[in-house]
């Protein structure tokens, strides 16, 4: 079980080059993916995402590069010849028009004029570079999902003891139930007697009775009940959780009120009430599993 909340960080340090990924993850109900890095990185963005949603199913995740390269190499250098040539119709046209002003244009100051001299990018082919980023970043994801994996471990642990509370509740209600239609019946005769002092109909009061315990049994939600706790105890075991555990949680709550509403005894009320609250912190809870 992963949580989608977790940090890792990865370094290469090799040949020059100091390279640092950090992965970030919060909270998401799909994967969302945000990788800043340097431009020179951009013909690799693509590997990034491969890379991370081949660790990372959900959640809110940032991916952040940053690098120093101290390594000697050769930098390129183009020229625009066509601007070069511009410029120098322009400086043309001005001696032309000008032959007073004083004239220090030289082939110096053409190669200083902006963007007639540029350093070719070559680092779509490095791939040291390129290289040294998969390192890193296979690193960090390692050590978010480590961190992830512990996180939920923990939560883990504490949705089976809040599930084992559920249950509890459940075999107090279920335990309560039957109780409920005896204790109505039992009113029920004591109001009838009340009212016509002690001339009790029982089969009216057996017609009453039975017609309660129908309307207020509530047999069927703790079936159901009972089959979702032995969901939620094998689908725990399971890597990936969130999705369905949410689903899971929504049925849980759905036997829940129905008990609630179905209830005319206060026991039983008190009881499911508690297990709504306890449903309600697994729900919670549940929203950082991946």
């Amino acid at each position: 079980m992963y949580s989608m909340t977790g940090y890792g960080k990865g370094e290469y340090r090799e040949g020059g080059i100091a390279l640092t990924v950090e992965v970030r993850s919060v909270n998401n109900r799909y994967l969302d993916l945000a990788v800043k890095s340097p431009r020179v990185f951009l013909p690799m963005e693509e590997r990034i995402r491969t890379l991370v949603r081949e660790s990372i199913s959900r959640g809110h995740v940032d991916v952040f590069v940053s690098y120093t390269d101290r390594r000697e190499k050769d930098r390129p250098i183009a020229v625009d010849m066509d601007l070069a040539r511009a410029y120098v119709r322009a400086a043309d046209a001005l001696r032309a028009e000008f032959p007073a002003v004083k004239d220090d244009f030289s082939v110096s100051a053409l190669l200083r004029l902006p963007d007639v001299v540029r350093t070719e990018d070559v680092l779509e082919e490095d791939t040291a570079l390129f290289s040294a980023l998969e390192a890193a970043l296979v690193a960090a994801l390692g050590a978010h999902r480590a961190m992830r994996l512990a996180e939920g471990e923990r939560l883990k642990a504490d949705l089976i003891s809040r599930v084992d509370t559920i249950a509890s509740l459940r075999d107090g209600i279920s335990a309560r139930a039957p109780m409920v239609a005896a204790a109505y019946r039992e009113k029920l005769t004591g109001r009838i007697q009340e009212y016509l002092g002690g001339k009790v109909d029982e089969t009216r009061i057996l017609t009453e009775a039975a017609v309660y315990s129908d309307k207020c049994n509530i047999d069927e939600e703790l079936t159901r009940l009972s089959s979702h706790i032995a969901e939620f105890h094998k689908i725990v075991r399971l890597e990936q959780v969130g999705r369905k555990l949410d689903f899971l949680i929504q049925e849980f709550n759905r036997e829940c009120n129905t008990i609630c509403s179905k209830s005319g005894d206060g026991e039983v009320t008190r009881l499911a009430l508690e297990m709504k609250n306890e449903i309600e912190k697994v729900r919670e809870q549940i929203q950082n599993l991946e």
